[in-house]
């Protein structure tokens, strides 16, 4: 509870109703600031529209990818989280991350992607924390991601670390 009550501490806090784990439940946050409840839930069902997951990620300014190799993608995903605002009884989709996983030790999140519009107001980190959380709740212990220059700083105060053995990353292209 501790960790909601310093991430929520502006104006417009938002409070949390309930904690999830891995089994598909949700994770509900409610907007008390406005006369018109808002609602935005964290979801692990990976029954998600793939036309809203692009529609998304076309406003952040994501290249397009094959709808085919998108849902291929989550379905062979060890963990998918969708975040969602709901108002008046209509969903949203704002948020979106996945994980890969070898289903003992390491996870790598792929994918993190949240609605501009959203952004800057501690959705991203709680999205992050709840994936995180899901992954630790299956004894995950080394969890990685990679990150464009312009968000290294926002996973760094989440506590990742860059290259912290001094190991350097390689990567295989097709010519």
């Amino acid at each position: 509870m501790v960790f909601w009550k310093k991430l929520f501490t502006s104006a417009g806090s938002i409070t949390p109703d309930a904690v999830s784990d891995l089994d598909g439940e949700v994770l509900t946050v409610t907007n008390n600031t406005t006369t018109s409840e808002t609602e935005i839930v964290f979801s692990t069902d990976r029954d998600i529209d793939l036309y809203e997951l692009e529609d998304l990620c076309d406003r952040v300014g994501w290249a397009r990818r094959p709808l085919r190799k998108v849902k291929k993608a989550i379905q062979h995903s060890f963990l998918v989280v969708s975040m969602w605002e709901v108002k008046a009884g209509r969903r949203v989709l704002i948020g979106f991350a996945r994980a890969t996983s070898d289903h003992a030790f390491n996870a790598t999140i792929w994918d993190v992607v949240v609605d501009p519009k959203y952004q800057n107001r501690g959705l991203g980190k709680a999205m992050m924390q709840f994936t995180i959380q899901n992954l630790r709740n299956v004894d995950i212990s080394n969890i990685t991601l990679f990150a464009d220059p312009q968000v290294v700083e926002f996973y760094r105060r989440l506590g990742f670390m860059v290259d912290p053995e001094g190991i350097k990353g390689m990567f295989w292209y097709p010519s």
